[in-house]
């Protein structure tokens, strides 16, 4: 079977938030474990200018559903930034996944060639979809993934490279 659109894009996106919500179940017992507060873990960023660990999770579920949005005609789920808990990150990474399922591969069909245009500050960029794919959405989609997975890293929870790539059968 040929490579598409969707087996680069929704198998990558529900495995990656699978990991993210092991580590997130990790953290939370590293932390009732150690009498830490869970906020400290919640609120904790490797740089001032970061995001905290929330908004690791939010920027990984709006790169995943915006991108299946722009190369497709399907309306993505909007959620609001505001999740305050453990258990809202994973109600977000949840409902992130239940959004994802609903894709089929023939929803992206054609969309390699479909042209994404974004819009930053002092940048527009157009790309074609598969460069958009390629070239922004799953880098940027995995350095949030890896970078909740080093926060809570940095922060002494004791998890490694297994609990980020996750199960291999």
């Amino acid at each position: 079977m040929p490579l598409t659109m969707y087996k680069l894009s929704v198998p990558a996106f529900t495995r990656g938030f699978s990991a993210l919500g092991g580590l997130l179940d990790k953290a939370e017992a590293f932390a009732s474990e150690k009498g830490m507060p869970l906020a400290e873990l919640f609120e904790a960023r490797l740089a001032p200018d970061m995001l905290p660990l929330a908004g690791q999770v939010q920027r990984a579920s709006d790169t995943s559903k915006n991108a299946i949005g722009r190369l497709t005609k399907i309306e993505t789920p909007r959620f609001p930034d505001d999740e305050q808990s453990f258990a809202e990150l994973r109600e977000r990474i949840a409902k992130t996944v239940a959004f994802l399922e609903t894709v089929r591969p023939t929803d992206l069909e054609g969309s390699e060639n479909r042209e994404v245009t974004l819009n930053f500050p002092n940048l527009k960029v157009t790309f074609s979809g598969e460069d958009y794919l390629l070239r922004f959405v799953l880098p940027n989609f995995y350095f949030h993934v890896t970078t909740a997975y080093d926060i809570l890293r940095h922060k002494g929870v004791p998890i490694g490279k297994a609990d980020y790539i996750g199960g291999l059968g």
